[in-house]
């Protein structure tokens, strides 16, 4: 189940709205491909009655009602770029991986401070002579 502070039921009912009407199918199908109300398609398709959250088990079976990924509807939700269709890999996998690689960049970045520090330090033991004559 997911749920977002800040969710966009205007562009989850747009959504729905493009896929139903792609796929030919009207709000009683919808509801029953998805196994929820015809009630609950209508709000959402609509966006008529707004809850602060909704359950992310409908907005799963909406969205593979609708032949979208399983998240597709949540990730509209929360304004994420919804996952390709085939992608097997969830947002929480991919954050994970970012966070992975994030923590690879700011170690590399941490070494290479380290480096420049030591460079500086090593300037401070050792200035650099001045040649007499460039000085002013």
């Amino acid at each position: 189940m997911e749920n977002y502070v800040t969710q966009h039921w205007d562009a989850v009912a747009a959504t729905i709205e493009e896929h139903i009407t792609r796929l030919g199918l009207d709000t009683s199908r919808l509801a029953d491909r998805a196994h929820v109300s015809i009630s609950i398609v209508r709000e959402l398709r609509t966006n008529s009655v707004q809850r602060g959250r909704r359950d992310g088990r409908i907005l799963q079976a909406l969205s593979v009602a609708l032949e979208l990924h399983p998240r597709h509807l949540s990730a509209i939700a929360a304004e994420y770029p919804p996952p390709a269709r085939d992608d097997p890999i969830g947002y929480t996998d991919r954050l994970n991986r970012i966070e992975r690689r994030i923590s690879e960049i700011a170690a590399r970045v941490d070494a290479i401070s380290a480096q420049v520090t030591e460079i500086f330090a090593l300037f401070e033991r050792h200035p650099p002579r001045r040649d007499p004559e460039l000085s002013p």
